[in-house]
């Protein structure tokens, strides 16, 4: 695994301080020195962290006087936008708003990839599921979402967009907790290998139509189970 560096961990903790409410949004960022002093940092490394932070918005340049913090209505970074939903209050509203964001672009990823999957992407998609059947069978929730996130990728990758790639990694934190919470349910588990198995179809006989269908399907089924089982 590389290693974190000192920018991207201060940039955590600064954003992380900002989401807890240790540095209200509305008020000027703490002097870089004692930012620095706090973090036992250096000042480069703490305006190099505050730089990132500039770039989702969730500090603003004053001219003249010190960055402001800024309310996270405004913030536009989707790293920072996730995060913030992830650690709100309402956490129902966020998955479900993740679900939305997913249904749109997941459908037009499955219907790329069935017309530009490989031999090799649709042996590691079936790999995969079978993965999925094991672990489902054994009870290992880890193991299995792990799987289902690793299928979907594959999906993306079969895309062939590398912009759609990129765009969708800051959301994989997310996915992982709000995949862990669903997974945790077995009646979940087995509608989530009815749903892959479907779209592993629709990408084998490559058809656009029927791979989109079937990754709105696997959307839907997903919201109803998280709607039924875990919001309750």
């Amino acid at each position: 695994m590389a290693k974190v560096s000192r920018t991207q961990q201060t940039f955590d903790r600064l954003l992380d301080a900002i989401i807890a409410g240790d540095l209200v949004a509305g008020e000027p960022l703490p002097p870089e020195g004692d930012l620095a002093d706090e973090y036992e940092v250096s000042r480069l490394t703490v305006r190099e962290a505050v730089k990132l932070l500039q770039a989702q918005g969730v500090i603003v340049a004053v001219p003249g006087s010190r960055h402001r913090i800024s309310p996270p209505e405004e913030w536009t970074g989707l790293e920072a936008v996730v995060r913030v939903s992830r650690r709100s209050r309402n956490r129902e509203r966020a998955s479900l708003e993740l679900l939305e964001m997913r249904m749109m672009i997941e459908t037009g990823a499955a219907e790329l990839a069935a017309s530009r999957r490989t031999d090799a992407d649709l042996a590691e998609l079936e790999r995969l599921l079978a993965v999925m059947r094991r672990t489902h069978a054994e009870g290992d929730v880890a193991g299995f979402v792990s799987a289902d996130l690793d299928f979907h990728d594959v999906v993306f990758r079969a895309a062939d967009n590398r912009i759609l790639i990129a765009s969708m990694r800051p959301l994989t934190t997310m996915l992982q907790e709000t995949r862990t919470e669903t997974s945790s349910v077995p009646s979940i588990r087995e509608h989530a290998i009815a749903e892959h198995a479907a779209i592993l179809a629709a990408l084998r006989e490559g058809t656009t139509a029927g791979a989109r269908q079937a990754m709105r399907s696997h959307m839907r089924q997903t919201r109803d189970d998280l709607l039924h089982y875990v919001h309750g």
